[in-house]
């Protein structure tokens, strides 16, 4: 065992007990950008010299003329239990520990922590997990702010399956420690994955399935163009039931439930679009390939991959069926998978998308997006120049390929090809000015860039074009903190969103992570829990709980150890 996580000498910790946790996104655990101290806690074997030679009783050295007192030999007890410890004799290191707390004075509340925590060290090497826990919780209630005795507790923890104790003490570490302990930061990150995935898990088994706003629905049909369900309806076609539509209504041949549906999606009536699809193929109609994708369409929107994955399978699985449909079916299968963080069956369900359908603009520009999250951009170009190729009008395409461009040019710090990337944002907006992506995407660039003046000035262009799209509030509100540290203004657009649109969880999630930074931990952790009931997919739930759980072990530590995070 190495000295890093060796023994304590006197069990007193670092003094940066005011630095907090700062959970940005799960594995971002580092506090604001300023100055902050190291927080250490003391490290090393700690062999200290008695002072008066004293021996102790088990090692049978002689003890000084004129005697010693009980806390020397204490210490000489210690000593000859970091001795064996050394050795890897453990069993004996323990031995001599145990006599070193029975001769300790109770007042001398430090040695006896550092004890009680070598105690558990050796336990630890013996893999005796509850016993180095009691150790350690001895030792914390002797010294609270004792990091070693902590983080060791915290590892216990983690071995016994604690989740819970475990988040709370590593949390205390690494406040304690000002966030300068990669070990310690890596445990918090871990044990916020592995509760936010258990929480997720049993939550979205049972969550109620949600239908997202208008504007989040007709921004994800927009992102298709060979998208039959989401064409249109026929003169033709119209419902027996379009009151409104008289002397068309005599050119339907049939009661169609996928017509209906249809009718429905005009209307921005979606509610009733799952119902009536079901009626086309419980009916088995005419319709049954189209009501089928369609219902699975809605089944993801409102976050029911399981529900949705039959309807997707047997619509590809029919070879009779328009080929754009099965494509269709295809491009959101192989997204779902994605979104399942299965990207081998997601890739395969794109590559067979091009090759059933290979002058399908749409497989290549989701095929691209995927690209992107897989980190192979010049593969993602290439199916955004193919899309282009088909689709010389797609504007969506046009500027992702430039923040795929962007993205490739800045993390490779090649300042050319950064500003032949930004030169294509300004022409994509110059083609395409009615393209709300267009300027969102540019705006990002920008401020990266740090041109926050003009990325402010592309976000009031989208707001122009799409003044129902919460997002775009939300990603104004997050630059004005950034570019003025405008608290009042970012949260007052944030706000803005949640009135725009408040099945927003992007919203929620933000005014949640900045309500941490200024310590309203409370509002935080409600903020979070709005966003976990809207999540659309169990990984972003996952990834909500982290950022709750994080939040609500702050309030636990500063309750028990009155450690506080920095405010904004």
């Amino acid at each position: 065992m190495g000295g890093r996580w060796g023994l304590g000498t006197d069990g007193r910790s670092g003094g940066a007990a005011d630095l907090g946790l700062w959970p940005h996104n799960p594995g971002n655990w580092g506090p604001p950008p300023a100055s902050q101290g190291s927080g250490q806690g003391a490290v090393g074997w700690g062999v200290r010299s008695t002072g008066g030679g004293c021996g102790s009783v088990t090692s049978g050295a002689p003890a000084r003329p004129g005697g010693c007192g009980p806390l020397d030999r204490a210490q000489a007890a210690k000593n000859k239990g970091n001795k064996y410890f050394k050795a890897g004799k453990y069993e004996q290191a323990i031995q001599c520990y145990t006599e070193a707390i029975s001769l300790c004075p109770p007042e001398k509340n430090l040695d006896l922590s550092t004890f009680y925590q070598n105690r558990a060290a050796a336990y630890e090497q013996l893999q005796k997990w509850k016993e180095v826990a009691q150790d350690c919780t001895k030792a914390v209630e002797l010294n609270p702010k004792y990091v070693k005795a902590l983080f060791r507790r915290a590892k216990a923890h983690e071995k016994l399956d604690n989740k819970k104790e475990c988040l709370e003490d590593v949390t205390a570490v690494c406040i304690l420690e000002g966030f300068q302990n990669q070990q310690s930061m890596l445990l918090a990150d871990k044990v916020l994955k592995l509760l936010g995935k258990e929480k997720a898990k049993e939550k979205y088994k049972n969550r109620e399935p949600l239908m997202p706003s208008p504007q989040f629905i007709k921004s994800y049909f927009s992102s298709f163009t060979d998208d039959i369900i989401s064409q249109p309806l026929l003169k033709g076609e119209k419902s027996d039931e379009d009151k409104d539509k008289e002397g068309e209504a005599s050119d339907v041949k049939e009661n169609s439930g996928y017509l209906k549906a249809k009718q429905y999606m005009e209307e921005e009536n979606y509610d009733k679009i799952i119902s009536e699809s079901t009626k086309e193929i419980e009916g088995k109609g005419k319709y049954m390939a189209e009501a089928l994708l369609l219902r699975a369409t809605f089944y993801l929107l409102i976050g029911n991959a399981n529900a949705a994955k039959p309807d997707l399978d047997q619509v590809i699985s029919m070879e009779d069926a328009n080929v754009k449909l099965r494509a269709n079916a295809l491009i959101k299968r192989g997204s779902m998978y994605m979104q399942q963080q299965q990207p081998m069956l997601s890739t395969q369900d794109f590559n067979m998308a091009a090759d059933i359908d290979p002058q399908n603009a749409d497989v290549y520009h989701h095929r691209g997006q995927l690209k992107i999250l897989l980190d192979q951009v010049e593969e993602a170009v290439e199916d955004f120049d193919e899309c282009i190729r088909l689709r010389p009008d797609s504007a969506l395409a046009q500027a992702q390929k430039c923040f795929a461009l962007y993205r490739q040019a800045y993390t490779g710090n090649n300042p050319l090809q950064v500003q032949a990337a930004m030169k294509g944002f300004e022409d994509v907006i110059k083609k395409f000015p009615r393209c709300a992506e267009g300027y969102a995407l540019y705006a990002q660039a920008l401020t990266d860039q740090q041109q926050f003046g003009k990325a402010d000035e592309m976000y009031d262009k989208c707001i122009d074009l799409e003044p129902d799209n919460a997002t775009t509030y939300v990603h104004k509100g997050l630059l004005q903190l950034q570019w003025k540290q405008d608290l009042d203004k970012g949260l007052e657009l944030i706000s803005k969103a949640i009135e725009i649109d408040n099945k927003c969880d992007f919203a929620y999630e933000t005014m949640g992570t900045i309500e941490v930074q200024r310590g309203n931990l409370d509002k935080a952790i409600e903020m979070f829990n709005k966003a976990i009931n809207l999540a659309k997919s169990e990984m972003e739930m996952a990834h909500l709980y982290s950022l709750c759980d994080a939040a609500y072990a702050q309030t636990e530590v500063a309750k028990k150890y009155g450690l506080k995070p920095p405010t904004l």
